[in-house]
């Protein structure tokens, strides 16, 4: 169980600087230098956004590893549904704390591009929700995953945590 974990977590950490660094660190970073021409207000504003959606990514694969002993990318998945910590509020935290990463950087750097990035990245990722991961989870977990979504929303986070 501990090799699971320690494998899990590697993997995991390095899934992390891949996809989300790469989504809501290096293209923003490609679109804007991380320059930007906006009031301070809008900086700190950001700034906040991008550090809660931040630590809300990092609380998601955390939880991958410690209780689904598996990792966020698709080729080395969870052994168990993970449906606790903050997914015991929103059934996709990952991709709601990309989002507002991506989306404090449209305001940080005052940046249409990171805007327009942002939407792109929705998009995606609905998309992969409900093509892909969905079904997956469905066909990996049965009657336990179809419980937890039809208690969970897929992005409007719940006002207080799911029970099972």
């Amino acid at each position: 169980m501990v090799q699971t974990r320690v494998r899990a977590a590697f993997g995991t950490i390095a899934f992390f600087f891949i996809a989300p660094g790469g989504t809501a660190g290096l293209v923003p970073w490609l679109i804007t230098g991380w320059e930007g021409d906006a009031p301070v207000w809008a900086e700190v504003a950001g700034a906040v956004v991008v550090a809660a959606g931040t630590l809300l990514v990092i609380a998601a694969f955390a939880q991958f590893v410690h209780e689904g002993r598996g990792t966020p990318a698709p080729i080395a998945p969870t052994q168990e549904l993970v449906i606790g910590g903050l997914y015991r509020w929103v059934r996709n935290p990952m991709y709601l704390g990309v989002s507002m990463a991506i989306a404090g950087q449209a305001v940080l750097f005052a940046s249409v591009g990171v805007g327009l990035w942002l939407a792109v990245f929705v998009l995606a990722t609905t998309t992969f929700t409900l093509v892909y991961e969905e079904p997956t989870l469905h066909r990996t977990y049965g009657a336990s995953y179809d419980a937890y979504a039809a208690a969970v929303p897929r992005w409007r986070p719940r006002l207080t945590p799911w029970r099972p």
